[in-house]
C-alpha cells in the first residue's frame, strides 16, 4: 500500500489591518457624500401654487410664522408657541430691530383662514412690508 503524504497547508491568514483601512475609507466616503436634510419640526401639508419659487441661498431668511392645522400659532426659527396678541408684540419688536424685515407665513392647507388673517393683520400693524406664504410646486409631494 502506498500512502500519500500530504503537506500541511497553512490556514489562510486574514490581514485585519487592511480590512480596517478599507472600512475607514468607506466610512469617510459615506460621511462626505451624505447630505444632511434638515427636517422641519412640524409636518405641514402646504398648499400648491403654480407660481411657487424657491428662495435663493444668498437672501436673508425671512421671519417665519407657522399656522398649524388646529389654528395654533408658532413664531420664529425655534417655532415657539404664541398667541395672536403675543405675536403682535413679537413682530413689533422684530420690526423695530430690522427695518426691512420680511415675513413668511407657513400655514397648513387645512388651517383656519381666520388665523392666517390675524397673522397678516399683526404684520401690517408691525409695518412689515413684505409678507409671503410658503407653498409647494404643483405636482410635487
Amino acid at each position: 500500500m502506498r500512502f500519500i503524504v500530504r503537506k500541511r497547508r497553512q490556514a489562510p491568514a486574514v490581514i485585519i489591518v487592511a480590512l480596517i483601512d478599507i472600512l475607514i475609507v468607506l466610512l469617510i466616503f459615506l460621511m462626505v457624500t451624505t447630505t444632511f436634510k434638515q427636517q422641519p419640526a412640524l409636518k405641514l401639508a402646504l398648499p400648491e401654487s403654480s407660481q411657487a419659487v424657491k428662495t435663493g441661498a444668498s437672501e436673508s431668511a425671512p421671519l417665519v410664522v407657522i399656522v398649524e392645522p388646529n389654528g395654533n400659532l408658532r413664531f420664529g426659527p425655534d417655532a415657539k408657541p404664541v398667541t395672536a396678541e403675543r405675536l403682535k408684540d413679537e413682530l413689533l419688536a422684530a420690526a423695530s430691530k430690522t427695518p426691512n424685515l420680511r415675513m413668511a407665513i407657513s400655514a397648513d392647507k387645512s388651517a383656519p383662514f381666520g388665523q392666517i388673517i390675524k397673522v397678516m393683520d399683526a404684520a401690517k400693524e408691525a409695518h412689515i412690508k413684505t409678507v409671503n406664504a410658503f407653498t409647494k410646486e404643483q405636482g410635487k409631494q
